[in-house]
Formats: C-alpha cells, structure tokens, sequence
C-alpha cells in the first residue's frame, strides 16, 4: 500500500530501476572514489553514474580511482554498491520519503548464499524497506513477456555487462541454467586487444564500447560499416587517428562471442529431451544489453542449430522483469527469493 515498490537491475556495466510500469532510472555502475582517505580514515565518493564514467581514462589514478563495485554481476565492493545503491534509491524516490520503497533486486543464477546475502544487506542498508531476490535468466523472461507460467520450456540468453547466462524455464522454475563470465566488457577489451595488436594503437575502455556500438556486428554486414578512432601509437607515444571496419570487429570478437555461444550449448545439452524439443519449436529469446549487438541473433542461430530471436527491448528486460514480479502477487510467491 504504501512506499514504492521498485524492480532493480544490479548489473556489471549499469544499473536500471523499474517503477510503476516503466524505467525510471538507468546509469552506469561505475563510482569516482578519491585515492587519499579522509581525516576518518574512510574514502570519499566523488561522483557516481554517468558523471563519473565520463573520467574512465581521463584522470590521474594516483589522484582518483574509478571502479566497478560489481564484477561478474556480484558484489565487489560492499560499501561502495550500498553507497551507489543508496544514491540512486534516494534518485527515484526522493530523500524526504514518508515510507521506505519494497525491493525486488537480480541477482545472477548460481550465486554463492553469502553474495545473495550481500546483495540483500546493501539494499536494505541504502534504504529498502524489504528487499527479495529474482534469479536473473527468471527476470529477464518475465521482461520479455515469455509465458513461463506453463508446463512448455522456454529458452532464454541474458548477455549482461560482466556474465553471459542461458537458461531453460518451465513452471516459473529454472530447469536447467549455466553462466560464462564474459559479456559486453569482455567484448570491449577483445576490440582493445586487437586494435593493440593490429594497428600498435592503444585505446581505452569507452572508445572500444563505441567502437563496438557503431560499427560492431557478429556477423559479416552486406555493408561494411567504417569509424575512425583515435588512440596513442604504442611507438612513437604520440596521438594517431585509424580507421576500423564492421569486418575487423567481427575478426575481434569473434573468441568472446564464442564462449558466449558456448554457454547456450551447455545448457542445450543437458536439458530433458521433451524440453529441448518445446524449444526447437519455440526458439531462444535474447535479453540483455548484448542482445543489441547486430547480427548476434544470426550467430547464436548458427552455432546452436535453434532460432534465436532479439527480445523487443532487451536492455530493460530484467528490470522490468523483476518490478512485474513484485507487482504481481501470485507470480512473487512463486520467483522471489529471500
């Protein structure tokens, strides 16, 4: 009745917060954290979110550090993710709340107990009233709007930021599930990792990830898409610009997207013949913000031999998935998690 009831996405590379049908936060999982401490002994937080992506690359790390609080979509850092936690609750609800928001938080499937756990404490510590867990593949099928609620199996592959999970769903359950950690920054340092090589060029993190969104693709495009970067020649030392083309990012990513593809094949493999064969009719539905990537629904239809489809939004899937879990009693009874 009262206080908001919020569906978080806590992932590696962002965070997005469902409210009331509809995302109403999405930033960067990423904090600024000064490198000296305090009088307390404690470090200060400087920016959270996008303004402190914006520096990734661009400050003195001896003066300021930039950092992921998760890795592979669990808690790295406690205090900073409640702090970022925190912030981001008080965003969207406001500090002069009158009752404390209900919480339905992802976490990734086949996490330890004790990082459950700590998903929990640093929600409730940042604000939540009560906070439950959803199992991310659950998540994003709901997200996606697949009928899980049925005896038929559905297949879905969530490519987040820091893990890459499949999972097969029957009865509101997870039948059978595998993860990979590899996801879109594994993707961002093989497209590094290359233009090193290629080109003696050394870029950082955010110019592979728009390397990756403007001109990237799985699969070889009819058109080759072109982008020029710039980056410092690991000779000279000095500023060098050069061009990249769709064909050499699929060159570049083709390793990771292996693993990924991988990681669907394991769960194939070693799910119940009736549910394999729902499957083959029904086809795997792709989430996560991996799913954006062009041509990635083609690649994955080639190496696992079943139609795979992009899910209409995927980046919100989870998100949404886990507010509409919190929203809808029967279904809560039956996904969360304490």
């Amino acid at each position: 009745m009262f206080g908001k009831r919020l569906g978080i996405d806590l992932g590696t590379v962002n965070v997005l917060i469902w409210d009331n049908g509809q995302i109403v936060l999405q930033e960067p999982s990423i904090v600024a954290l000064s490198a000296q401490e305090d009088t307390r002994g404690e470090v200060e937080i400087l920016e959270i979110g996008q303004p402190a992506r914006e520096m990734l690359g661009k400050v003195d790390s001896e003066d300021i550090q930039i950092v992921r609080p998760l890795q592979n979509g669990v808690i790295a850092d406690y205090e900073v993710t409640e702090a970022m936690l925190s912030y981001y609750i008080n965003k969207v609800t406001g500090r002069l709340r009158l009752f404390k928001p209900t919480i339905m938080i992802s976490v990734p499937y086949g996490v330890t107990s004790v990082e459950r756990r700590a998903v929990k404490e640093a929600a409730l510590h940042a604000g939540a009233r009560e906070a439950f867990m959803i199992w991310e593949p659950l998540a994003a099928a709901i997200g996606a709007g697949l009928p899980i609620g049925t005896p038929a199996g559905d297949m879905v592959i969530n490519m987040g930021g820091g893990i890459t999970e499949a999972a097969i769903l029957s009865m509101n359950n997870i039948v059978r599930a595998e993860s990979g950690r590899v996801g879109g920054l594994k993707l961002d340092d093989a497209i590094i990792s290359y233009v090193r090589r290629k080109y003696n060029l050394s870029i950082g993190q955010p110019t592979a990830e728009s390397i990756k969104i403007q001109v990237g693709a799985a699969v070889n495009l009819p058109q080759d898409l072109t982008m020029d970067i710039q980056g410092r020649d690991n000779v000279s030392g000095l500023p060098r610009t050069v061009t990249v083309t769709t064909g050499e990012v699929v060159e570049a990513l083709s390793d990771p997207l292996g693993q990924i593809a991988q990681v669907a094949k394991n769960v194939l493999s070693n799910t119940p013949p009736e549910l394999a064969s729902d499957i083959i009719d029904r086809g795997i539905v792709l989430t996560g913000g991996g799913a954006l990537l062009r041509g990635i629904d083609q690649y994955l239809t080639k190496e696992t031999g079943v139609p795979v489809y992009r899910a209409e939004n995927p980046m919100i899937t989870v998100a949404s998935g886990a507010g509409r879990a919190l929203e809808d009693p029967a279904l809560f009874n039956r996904v969360a998690q304490n």
